[in-house]
């Protein structure tokens, strides 16, 4: 039977009087105080319940310190600004590679013709549309206005589509020979490539709402490739649902985009400069010495 909810809101200082209470050290309660009124108390709880002994009392383990949560707290802000950067470089390649083969086997307009997709065919159209419609680039309404089809072309819709609209366009062409051909870009099978852009466009969801990530465990995992190329298989951390194999995806993905590419390694510079227990992350122990994280 559920109660209400009579909880009465606290000051800030009342919330850090209530930490101290529960074991954490806070040296400067003034400093706590004013960080507290510019990040939410409830947003930090989430990054010092590792540090809580009992989570039925909330007390904290002896030697936990406002300095450390805070420390944690910043160091999955740089990962997920270290992970919209290198998203932000996937998604533009793959709208690319999307607009390019499409427009290239099927012509400009590909994407208002049903026969090329599968059953989902309508409801994607009508999200890109919305999309569209939302979208106040000249170039679209150029597009719209001098035209007389539905969409603009292919390469142009591309442009303002979402990451998630984009892994489902990709998913629903009904050709496995182009959906290959885009992969191909990648070194990898088109159903590893469909898996990790669903899985992408949720993790850039959680990075763009300031989510946490560094610890969080994952419904939607990216798919495991088999044999293409032989060796990527062993870069992951099977069985984890953590952000490690997500790291890797990327890691894959953008040397494959630009071999120079060096994302892989701010990743472990962010990880080394933070001193972090990068357990909490689903690395596997031997992850420095895997070639994802070595290559020049």
């Amino acid at each position: 039977m559920k109660i209400p909810f009579i909880k009465p809101p606290k000051t800030y200082a009342e919330h850090v009087h209530q930490l101290q209470q529960r074991g954490m050290e806070i040296d400067d309660e003034e400093n706590a105080a004013c960080i507290l009124q510019h990040i939410n108390y409830y947003r930090l709880t989430a990054y010092w319940l590792t540090f809580e002994l009992d989570h039925a009392t909330h007390q904290f383990r002896p030697g936990t310190t406002f300095a450390k949560v805070l420390h944690l707290y910043q160091f999955d802000k740089k990962l997920r600004l270290l992970l919209l950067d290198g998203i932000e470089q996937i998604e533009i390649s793959v709208r690319t590679q999307w607009a390019y083969h499409i427009a290239h086997n099927y012509g400009s307009h590909a994407h208002l013709e049903a026969f090329h997709f599968d059953k989902y065919w309508s409801a994607n159209k009508n999200k890109m549309a919305e999309e569209v419609d939302r979208s106040t680039e000249h170039f679209i309404y150029h597009l719209k206005n001098k035209y007389q089809e539905e969409l603009p072309p292919v390469w142009a819709v591309c442009e303002v589509m979402s990451l998630g609209l984009l892994s489902r366009w990709y998913k629903s062409l009904r050709r496995v020979q182009i959906r290959q051909t885009i992969a191909d870009s990648y070194s990898i099978h088109e159903e590893v490539l469909a898996s990790w852009l669903h899985h992408l466009s949720l993790i850039r969801n959680t990075c763009a709402h300031h989510g946490r990530l560094w610890n969080r465990e994952f419904t939607v995992t990216p798919k495991m490739p088999k044999n293409k190329p032989h060796t990527l298989s062993d870069q992951f951390h099977h069985g984890s649902r953590r952000v490690y194999n997500t790291l890797v995806c990327m890691a894959h993905l953008l040397k494959n985009i630009n071999p120079k590419n060096d994302w892989n390694k701010k990743i472990i510079g962010l990880i080394d400069s933070y001193a972090i227990d990068v357990s909490d992350m689903g690395f596997p122990e031997d992850w420095r010495s895997r070639k994802i994280w070595g290559e020049e």
